[in-house]
């Protein structure tokens, strides 16, 4: 019954979007129809990869660099970045989270089209459930964004990711574009989508994005037993469906615009579960989950005189997850069929101050309101209310730049049984950033900032029956960051272009939530325990290359030095070892060269030696890997084809211990724009 409602809850937003564009369609027929001629003049696209030069420390992939990429989701984009560690449980079917500069997937906050993805039961985004099919851009940034005209929330995480979704552009008198795309290749992989825009008016814009995947994930594997021989098996229960359905409205204003987004993915999938090495095939690993998420957010944002601005966003969200592990199928597990629901409400205004030309001033106010049920035993179905309150203020003084921000954060949680909730929380955390450019006719920029922030603990860690500790502290991260970007043109060379970005940090992780076992081994609790410090350089060169009037070659290398040490436990053995899965070492490169109608890239990424336990022992030892991909493209005039090899030479590896990823695979693309 219920998942009956949600479907016919989903249908009415759709039509309802449907109504409002006829309608919107009408009353231009209505105006079209009066004496006035309105001239179309053709819109001019200026594409630039240049990397940003913003205060805060900033990586973009977007246009074409990221449609070359032999990657399909944002997990697999944000590999590129420098200091980012993706985990990835298994590949196609497995859970794909980010890690930025080793401060913990929480501290990560995930916006799409400006407004986060919450999750408060866990506090992770599974970025492999995020397409690239319909993505313009994606940012990482460290610490917050450059620009003080931002909600409250932008400025409540230790590091972010921003994804831009596609925004209708027409040229002359064109009314409609379609995109339709067909993707197959290895291990039964099945994967359309269509993309379907059409000019309502000359300032309104729809959009209508789906997209289908099957695939068996069934791929071969390479590992050596205990006894020292080589084995191979088949993952099993890899197999991966979801559907994806995306509508917006886009409309212009005088010095203004807004957007509704209407988003809902639904998946099934198993989980694969970790490969056994001794006794290879006799866990078949049955576990499954399904989910549904649902959103629908909007955002305004006008500018009214040169004194002040306004942008309000607003967001309801609805999750359903059904998780399922039986050991009659997989006599390795407990039985576990639970299944959550969690609901958001976000509301939000900001408000910017031009006080002067060199001074301005942004407030910001948000509201959360979180619920989350579950069919646990002696569960207290929480419900969180989140107010947070933002003070920024930015100088501009030529050279000399300047922003500092105070956010204020208030938490309240009530829960159905009595004396089950957690203490309100209130905390004050303040940013502060520097940017100076030493000459003016030099496209050379020295930064700096220092930031203080926390994330809440989540409703597992808080409540999860039995093992939640509604006691918890939240968990401090305090950042300070220096760095540089240069940039510099040639005439009259084959190198046009170099741009090198370079930063070196010091991270320090306070109080953090960590799991430790009981009396009974088999309830474990939440407690603050950690302490954590990392220092780390980041750094990225890009490069244009016009090797002749036909050949135009894009480079770009990224590269990450990091030491993430714990410091819990002076009286620990292995005190100051390097945190799990942090590598001392990761890179990658990417090498773009065109001709005429083609295109090749090539990507390598390299993820150094690291352990899966702060005991920095040879049993934890996992050795480094690397992969390479290659794709060529092929333009005609109205069709894109590509061929992909992924990990061309084969390599057996594994991100996570236990969970091996695919080896060599392929892929066909054929794209259709009309």
């Amino acid at each position: 019954m219920e998942i009956a409602l949600r479907y016919h809850l989903l249908f009415f937003m759709f039509v309802l979007l449907g109504i409002t564009a006829a309608d919107a369609q009408k009353r231009d027929t209505t105006t079209k129809s009066t004496p006035d001629t309105t001239h179309h003049l053709k819109e001019v696209q200026i594409m630039d990869s240049r990397i940003r030069k913003e205060i805060i420390p900033v990586q973009t992939l977007s246009g074409q660099e990221l449609k070359n990429l032999s990657a399909h989701s944002v997990a697999d984009a944000i590999r590129y970045f420098s200091g980012a560690q993706v985990k990835d449980y298994g590949g196609i079917g497995g859970l794909k989270t980010v890690n930025i500069r080793s401060l913990g997937t929480q501290h990560v906050g995930v916006f799409y089209d400006g407004i986060e993805l919450g999750n408060a039961q866990n506090g992770m985004v599974d970025l492999g459930r995020f397409s690239l099919d319909n993505m313009e851009s994606i940012s990482l940034y460290n610490g917050q964004k450059s620009a003080i005209f931002q909600p409250a929330k932008d400025f409540a995480s230790a590091g972010s990711i921003y994804m831009v979704s596609r925004v209708p552009k027409f040229a002359g008198d064109t009314v409609d574009h379609y995109k339709i795309t067909l993707k197959g290749g290895s291990f039964g992989t099945i994967n359309p989508s269509v993309l379907w825009e059409h000019r309502l008016t000359d300032s309104i814009a729809t959009s209508f994005s789906s997209e289908y995947l099957y695939t068996k994930g069934n791929y071969p594997f390479t590992y050596t037993k205990a006894n020292g021989y080589d084995t191979t098996q088949r993952r099993t229960n890899d197999d991966v469906r979801y559907l994806r359905l995306e509508a917006g409205v886009h409309g212009r204003i005088d010095n203004g615009d807004w957007n509704t987004k209407i988003y809902f993915y639904d998946s099934d999938r198993g989980y694969p579960g970790a490969s056994v090495r001794d006794v290879p095939g006799q866990f078949p690993h049955q576990d499954r989950q399904w989910d549904e998420n649902l959103f629908i957010q909007s955002n305004f944002r006008k500018t009214f005189s040169p004194f002040y601005s306004l942008q309000v966003s607003g967001k309801y969200a609805y999750d359903y997850l059904h998780y399922l592990s039986d050991p009659r199928l997989d006599v390795s597990t407990i039985y576990v069929n639970n299944h959550y629901k969690q609901q958001e409400t976000y509301l939000s205004a900001a408000n910017l101050f031009n006080l002067n030309p060199w001074w301005s001033v942004n407030l910001s106010t948000d509201f959360i309101w979180n619920k989350l049920d579950a069919d646990l035993v002696n569960f207290v179905y929480p419900t969180r209310y989140t107010g947070l309150s933002a003070l920024a203020t930015s100088l501009d003084f030529g050279k000399l730049k300047l922003q500092a921000s105070l956010l204020a954060t208030y938490v309240h949680e009530t829960t159905r049984i009595a004396n089950s909730a957690a203490d309100d929380k209130q905390q004050y955390t303040p940013s502060l950033i520097f940017a100076y450019k030493p000459w003016a006719n030099q496209d050379f920029n020295l930064r700096a900032f220092y930031k203080r922030i926390f994330r809440m603990p989540t409703l597992n860690d808080l409540y999860y029956t039995f093992i939640g500790n509604i006691d918890l502290k939240p968990e401090y991260t305090t950042q300070y960051d220096a760095g540089f970007t240069y940039g510099h043109n040639y005439e009259h060379q084959a190198l046009r272009r170099i741009e090198l970005q370079v930063d070196g940090y010091y991270n320090q992780v306070k109080n953090k939530i960590i799991a430790v076992p009981t009396s009974n081994q088999f309830r474990w609790t939440m407690i603050n325990l950690g302490y954590v410090e990392i220092k780390g350089i980041d750094a990225t060169v890009q490069s244009t290359w016009q090797i002749s009037n036909s050949i135009l070659l894009n480079s770009r290398l990224s590269y990450t030095y990091q030491k993430a040490q714990d410091f819990t436990d002076l009286t620990s053995p292995y005190y100051g070892g390097q945190i799990p899965y942090a590598p001392w070492n990761s890179g990658s490169v990417i090498i773009s060269p065109s001709y005429k109608n083609w295109s090749l890239n090539y990507s390598y990424i390299y993820t150094g030696e690291r352990y899966q336990s702060i005991a920095n022992i040879p049993e934890n030892y996992e050795k480094p890997f690397y992969t390479h991909d290659i794709s060529l493209s092929r333009n005609f005039k109205k069709c894109r084809f590509t061929a992909e090899v992924n990990n061309l030479f084969n390599q057996q590896y594994e991100v996570v211990p236990y969970y091996p990823m695919p080896g060599i695979n392929y892929k066909i693309i054929m794209n259709i724009t009309i």
